[in-house]
């Protein structure tokens, strides 16, 4: 036997070397190759908030992991990175710590940087964008320009956060209570101008994901969000001369009508109030000005309202009747107007109760008899009769939508016959506000001209770029900036340029192809990288950007394309024979959600338990919070983990289970007064890490006392990605003695001191069966369970070194397969002995993942299940080539199967060899 001799593993050394050896080399520069296929996968950008914490590790090091392997795979791989560099924080930051934006952002950015290299990831750093970079939003201001030629981007009037004191608009994370946050000053709402990306134009083609791998939760919260109905718009006449237009899913209901309701800002108002109203009307108006929309839809508030003193004309039976005025009506959504029928709808009854207005039933629900206005506790909503409803008085209702149900159908029907309303579609989605009364952020490339009129500014004059020596105090800061306001319009003739910037969700909705082209400075991309790459293979990030940045991306390239953006990519397309059909429909194919690394348990509180116990837990009937074991109960100890209302709860004997029902009696010193389990739970929360909270966790000291690759084991290995869940140090270590297992088992030559057929064909199998799981896992982002193969792989490995009994060639493969499985998930270590240890000149990561030889990894023998009518009653071990005959005759010939025909009459035998005999008796 050789001499056992094992270098130290110095993670420090190598990973810094290597990380410096792979970009001297380029090794992960991507480049366009048409005879190979492409794979572009894509992590969501960061901001540079100044530290990566140990969720940038979570969402990035996986989908390292996972653009690794698709390397190895054979796909040319681009996996490009940036920072989402504009935004509010970094204003802030200019205002609290008076450091410019600028200055802010960049330094974050190195930092950063650097932190983010130490993860060992195969970034293409030569792509690098940063947002904030006029040669970045140079092109962002283009594209408004473009999107406004063709009148997606347009100007509107908006709700806005005004402040009176500093003559400005207002971020809604600047209002706290209704109050400015520099001043304590308060805050009302005012229309004004903003500009808006017409986002609904695009609303039905965004509620289609045909084509797309996304999750389930991901599309149900986007669609949701569109909030696509059907139903009618209808006309109210007024005695003014103007109608009133309201959109309804229940036209059917329009007999019910009984008031209607207009926002405070609706234009109709002023005309509508009578001078007897007016005083009170415009109390009202004042309040409401004090409130965000926000405070406004909250459903559990109480309704507030005041009548005009005018009156509208319902079109179905021209009843006369009341306009009312109340703050739970936005102008923003729909019309602006509302019919109100309270005898069908919670809210309009809750209003209608609250002022005494006329509550008129018109469905008869199923099995009951026409509703009394007086005896009812809310509106009707459910299924039924017509009644009292003119020509569709006896017709069914149902919860089926728009002309799916018989009575809206009918009740639209007669609205177009006469003349009153028409079939529509509503969203609750609107037009995107990009707006943004704030310095940093990319400027809106338009010029006011003095005639009133709008520009835009030419191509050549792009960037607009952001003044540096601006003051943070009061107005937005470009509006009192006359230099880079004072402009001059295409006549010549003086002019001020536009001081409102963009929303950052705009950077972040076309970052992907800029990363094709970074340094090109005559157009946002290259038509023959665009060509090549798009669209994104693999996006992956959090889902909390569901219904914001995920669903302007994809609105942005179809803009993008109905804009004629890809007129050249698609040429470019069909001259390498690849269809440029549905290229550009859709940004992301497969869209994958990480969860989130919440903050460790709250460990170390200890309890004094009083209870029963019922064999498997204790029920507790009170829990008290000690500040000592010290202290008499049926169970004391340390609590180690929270579920619900179940402790695990460490105690001299072990850990134990507690069960605490919601009627035991708490005890909790820290918070003062009678205590309930509610309160328990708070008190040993599982919480999100934040640096408010003070439970982040600092990566870069883990990679100090670990190394990366451990970091990132760990951190594929203790959760199900997709879920995430608290910090757990301890468990580090088991991730770490894996790392240190697999250098070991590379350090020492390998000589058989026998060779034996049996452990030599039980190791191939062993491998070829891993190959094949951790090859599937991967596939599926299954990061976990192919660790857990990894770690059953490696335990196999440590047993063959140390009795020395397989032949010398299954075991260089066995090593060899080991380590390109790892590759992926441990890249340094993994080069290290790839290249140092097994001798190979190029790099690990350059070469083919491993294939599972389908013979090799078949079992000899597997569990064969023997059922007695779909029950279990015994399991045999078989060979795993067994036909169906022979697995037949074990099965019926086992003592256990025998006794328990005994009597009975065999019917039917089903055998699906080798897992399972099926008898059928009576």
């Amino acid at each position: 036997m050789p001499e056992l001799v094992v270098s130290a593993y110095d993670f420090a050394e190598l990973e810094t070397r290597w990380q410096a050896r792979w970009e001297a080399d380029g090794l992960y520069r991507a480049e366009v190759d048409w005879s190979r296929p492409k794979h572009y996968a894509l992590t969501m950008l960061p901001y540079p908030s100044g530290d990566i914490h140990i969720g940038h590790w979570y969402a990035m090091t996986p989908s390292d992991a996972r653009a690794r392997y698709m390397r190895m795979k054979g796909f040319n791989v681009l996996f490009p990175i940036g920072f989402d560099a504009f935004g509010l924080p970094a204003e802030n930051a200019a205002v609290q710590r008076n450091i410019h934006p600028a200055k802010w952002t960049y330094a974050n950015i190195e930092r950063m940087r650097d932190q983010i290299k130490s993860m060992g990831t195969m970034f293409d750093w030569d792509r690098e964008v940063i947002s904030s970079d006029p040669s970045y939003y140079k092109w962002t201001e283009w594209f408004f320009k473009k999107m406004f030629e063709q009148a997606i981007a347009y100007r509107g009037e908006a709700m806005v956060n005004w402040s009176p004191t500093l003559q400005t608009v207002l971020a809604n994370e600047q209002v706290i209570d209704g109050r400015d946050e520099r001043t304590g000053q308060p805050v009302v709402q005012r229309l004004m101008e903003q500009w808006f990306f017409a986002i609904t134009k695009y609303a039905d083609e965004l509620l289609s994901f045909d084509g797309l791998d996304w999750p389930d939760p991901i599309r149900a919260m986007q669609t949701n969000w569109i909030g696509r109905s059907e139903g009618a718009r209808v006309r109210f006449g007024t005695d003014v001369g103007t109608d009133i237009e309201v959109f309804t899913t229940r036209p059917d209901t329009l007999w019910g009508a009984s008031f209607m309701v207009l926002a405070p800002e609706h234009p109709l108002v002023d005309a509508l109030t009578t001078p007897e109203q007016a005083a009170e009307v415009e109390q009202y108006r004042i309040r409401t000005a004090a409130r965000s929309e926000l405070e406004r839809m909250e459903e559990d508030r109480e309704k507030t309202g005041v009548f005009t003193g005018g009156y509208a004309i319902n079109p179905v039976n021209e009843a006369r009747i009341p306009v009312w005025v109340a703050d739970y009506v936005l102008i923003s959504y729909g019309t602006g107007a509302i019919m109100a029928v309270p005898a069908h709808d919670g809210r309009d009854f809750a209003f209608a109760r609250s002022f005494g207005l006329p509550i008129i039933p018109v469905i008869v629900p199923d099995g009951a008899g026409p509703l009394d206005p007086n005896e009812m506790d809310d509106g009707y909503v459910g299924p039924g009769t017509m009644h009292n409803s003119g020509p569709i008085t006896g017709l069914p209702t149902t919860d089926a939508k728009g002309r799916k149900n018989p009575s809206v159908a009918a009740a639209i029907d007669w609205l177009e016959a006469n003349a009153r309303g028409e079939e529509a579609v509503n969203y609750r989605l609107r037009d995107w506000l990009i707006s943004r009364q704030r310095y940093w952020g990319s400027p809106i490339p338009m010029i006011h001209r003095a005639d009133g009129g709008i520009e835009t500014v030419p191509d050549a004059d792009l960037p607009v770029v952001l003044p540096r020596d601006v003051i943070f105090e009061g107005r937005s800061p470009l509006a009192e900036t006359a230099e880079f306001f004072t402009a001059t319009d295409s006549d010549g003739n003086p002019a001020r340029r536009e001081t409102d910037t963009m929303d950052t969700f705009m950077c972040s909705s076309w970052y992907w192809f800029r990363y094709l082209s970074p340094h090109n400075q005559n157009a946002p991309f290259d038509p023959e990288e665009a060509a090549y790459w798009l669209p994104v293979d693999v996006y992956t990030g959090g889902a909390e950007h569901a219904v914001m940045h995920l669903l302007y991306a994809r609105f942005f390239v179809k803009a993008m394309r109905d804009i004629g953006v890809f007129a050249d990519t698609e040429a470019v397309m069909q001259a390498h024979g690849r269809s440029p059909e549905a290229a550009f429909d859709e940004p992301f194919m497969v869209l994958r959600n990480q969860g989130q690394v919440l903050g460790a348990e709250q460990a170390g509180d200890i309890v004094s338990v009083r209870g029963e116990f019922d064999g498997a837990r204790w029920l507790a009937s009170s829990v008290t919070v000690v500040d000592s074991g010290e202290t008499a109960g049926d169970v004391v100890g340390e609590v180690m983990r929270r579920t619900e209302n179940v402790l695990q709860v460490q105690t001299g004997d072990g850990l134990v289970t507690v069960e605490v029902p919601d009627e035991a009696a708490v005890s909790i010193p820290a918070i003062a007064g009678s205590n309930d389990v509610s309160q328990l739970r708070h008190h040993l929360e599982i919480q999100r890490m934040s640096k408010s909270k003070g439970n982040v966790v600092n990566p870069d000291e883990l990679v100090e006392a670990y190394g990366a690759d451990t970091v990132r084991t760990y951190l594929m290995f203790a959760y199900e990605w997709q879920n995430g869940g608290p910090w757990d140090s301890r468990g580090i270590l088991g991730a770490h003695r894996l790392i240190e297992d697999v250098w070991r088992l590379a350090q020492v030559a390998y000589e058989p001191d026998t060779v034996d057929d049996s452990a030599t064909a039980d190791l191939r199998r062993t491998v070829h069966q891993a190959i094949a799981k951790v090859d599937s896992d991967l596939a599926e982002f299954k990061w976990n369970t192919a660790i857990a193969t990894l770690m059953s792989l490696r335990n196999v490995m440590l047993d063959v070194q140390k009795k020395r009994a397989v032949a010398a060639e299954s075991w260089a493969e066995a090593l060899e397969s080991l380590v390109k499985l790892l590759a992926p998930i441990a890249p340094h270590v993994t080069e290290e002995i790839w290249r140092n240890q097994l001798g190979n000149d190029e790099s690990v990561h350059v070469q083919q993942f491993p294939v599972s030889d389908a013979a090799v990894a078949k079992d000899l023998q597997v569990t064969m299940i023997v059922q007695i009518n779909g029950k279990v009653r015994d399991r045999i071990e078989v060979d795993a080539d067994i036909n169906a005959a022979d697995a037949e005759q074990l099965a019926r010939g086992s003592e256990r199967i025998e006794e328990r025909l005994s009597g009975l009459n065999v019917r039917k035998v089903i055998v699906r060899e080798p897992n399972l005999v099926n008898i059928v008796a009576n």
